[in-house]
C-alpha cells in the first residue's frame, strides 16, 4: 500500500500532539484522532480529522501515531481496557513520538511485535511553537523498511530534519541525550544571565549580545523572551525536565560514562522545586515553563526580578 493510501491514526492531542497532528492534516493526509479529552481534539474536525471514541476505534488503521506524556501512558492507550490492542488487531506501524525511558521503549515495542506491528521510535525536538514555525525535527529508530514508509508523514510536522540513527530504541537514547543538553544549557543560561544583571547589564541586552554571538543559537534565542520578559508560558515543564535528566544520569550509569555535569544540573533543578514552596499556589507554579528556573537563580544571588517589558523575537513567529 503506498503512503498516498495508508490510513493515519493519531493517538495524544496535548501541547506538542495537537500542532503535529494538524499539520498532517493540512498536509492532505486523512487522519483519525483519539484522546482522552475529547473536547481538546474536536477542533481538528474542522481540518478533516475523524474523532474516536476509544484508542481501540483506530485498530484498524495502517499506521499509527502516538504523543503521549509517559511510558505509563503509552502502554495504557495501546494494551490497557478499551486500549488500541484490546481487539487482538494493531495497526501495521506504530510510530511513537513520545519521550519515554529506553526500557519501557523495548518493552512496549516486543509486545507489539508479538501482535504484528512494527514499530518506530520518533521523538521530536522543539515546542509547540517551534511546531507551528515549521522549526520541527525528529530522530528516528526501528525497522528501515518500515521508516522509509513513514518518513514522509513525519517530515510533515518534522520539516527541519527527520533522522534515521537505526534499530530498537536508539532514537530514544538521541532524545535523552537532547534532553539532558537542554537541562544543562538552560541552567548555565539562567546562571550567566543573572551573573550579568547583577554585574549591571540589563537581560535583554546582554541575551542579544548571546544571540548574535558564535555561542547563539535557536534554542537560546527564543527563550530570551521567557527570560527577558518573565513569561513563564508553558513550552516543558520542570517536572518533564526532571524526568528527563534522571533518565540521561540512569542510562549514564548502565553504559558507566561520568557524567559530572548532568548531575549537577540535577540537584540545581531539585532546588527549583524546592524555591517553588515560597509561591502561594506551588503546584501551579511547577506546572509552568522550565525557564522559570531563572527565578531560582535569582533567589539564590539575592536579586528580585522584574519584567523588562522588552519586545524580544523568538525567530519562532509564524509568518501569516
Amino acid at each position: 500500500m503506498s503512503e498516498g493510501e495508508a490510513t493515519i491514526g493519531w493517538i495524544g492531542i496535548g501541547r506538542m500532539g495537537y500542532p503535529m497532528a494538524e499539520l498532517l492534516l493540512r498536509s492532505g493526509h486523512a487522519v483519525e484522532v483519539w484522546n482522552r479529552t475529547r473536547a481538546k481534539a474536536e477542533p481538528l474536525a474542522a481540518v478533516g480529522a475523524m474523532i474516536r471514541d476509544a484508542p481501540a476505534d483506530l485498530a484498524a488503521v495502517d499506521i499509527l501515531f502516538t504523543m503521549v506524556a509517559t511510558g505509563k501512558d503509552l502502554e495504557q492507550v495501546l494494551f490497557g481496557a478499551g486500549g488500541l490492542a484490546d481487539g487482538g488487531r494493531v495497526p501495521r506501524i506504530v510510530v511513537d513520538c513520545s519521550s519515554i525511558g529506553v526500557d519501557q521503549g523495548e518493552a512496549i515495542r516486543a509486545r507489539l511485535a508479538e501482535l504484528g506491528a512494527a514499530m518506530i521510535a520518533a521523538p521530536v525536538s522543539g515546542n509547540a511553537k517551534a511546531v507551528r514555525a515549521g522549526r520541527l525535527s525528529a530522530v528516528c529508530s526501528g525497522p528501515e523498511a518500515a521508516f522509509a514508509e513513514v518518513r514522509p508523514l513525519i517530515a510533515a510536522f518534522a520539516p527541519s530534519g527527520v533522522a534515521y540513527v537505526g534499530g530498537g530504541e536508539l532514537a530514544r537514547f538521541c532524545k535523552i541525550a537532547h534532553n539532558v543538553l537542554l537541562g544543562v544549557t538552560v541552567q548555565n543560561l539562567a546562571e550567566i544571565t543573572i551573573l550579568a544583571q547583577k554585574a549591571g547589564v540589563p537581560r535583554h541586552a546582554f541575551l542579544a549580545f548571546i544571540n548574535d554571538s558564535v555561542m547563539g543559537s535557536a534554542f537560546t534565542r527564543y527563550k530570551s523572551n521567557a527570560l527577558v520578559n518573565l513569561d513563564w508560558t508553558t513550552t516543558f515543564t520542570p517536572e518533564l525536565l526532571r524526568k528527563d535528566l534522571d533518565l540521561g544520569l540512569q542510562a549514564a550509569r548502565e553504559l558507566e560514562v561520568p557524567m559530572p555535569v548532568t548531575a549537577a544540573t540535577r540537584e540545581a533543578l531539585q532546588a527549583h522545586f524546592g524555591a517553588a514552596t515560597l509561591k502561594p499556589d506551588t503546584a501551579a507554579y511547577l506546572r509552568q515553563d522550565f525557564s522559570a528556573l531563572l527565578e531560582t537563580v535569582a533567589l539564590a544571588a539575592g536579586i528580585t526580578l522584574e519584567p523588562e517589558n522588552v519586545p524580544v523575537p523568538t525567530g519562532l513567529e509564524v509568518s501569516e
